[in-house]
């Protein structure tokens, strides 16, 4: 599978495990809500620097979001 469609569906995957909307991940990560839409659909690739925001928004260590679920 493609790492980024990876990513997105992982970051999707653990959003809906702690309840969140998009624009709640986009708050906690500092990041527009269009943007973690476009990274869910696999449409943008991260810097490890928004994967790191992404993980901490999520209570996740970053390599999980980069595991085959």
């Amino acid at each position: 599978m493609d790492v980024v469609l990876l990513l997105g569906a992982n970051v999707r995957h653990h959003r809906k495990l702690k309840g969140m909307s998009q624009e709640q991940l986009a708050l906690e990560a500092d990041m527009e809500r269009s943007y973690v839409s476009d990274l869910e659909r696999g449409t943008r690739n991260p810097s490890v620097r928004a994967l790191g925001r992404l993980a901490d928004a999520l209570g996740v260590a970053p390599h999980e979001l980069l595991l085959s679920i």
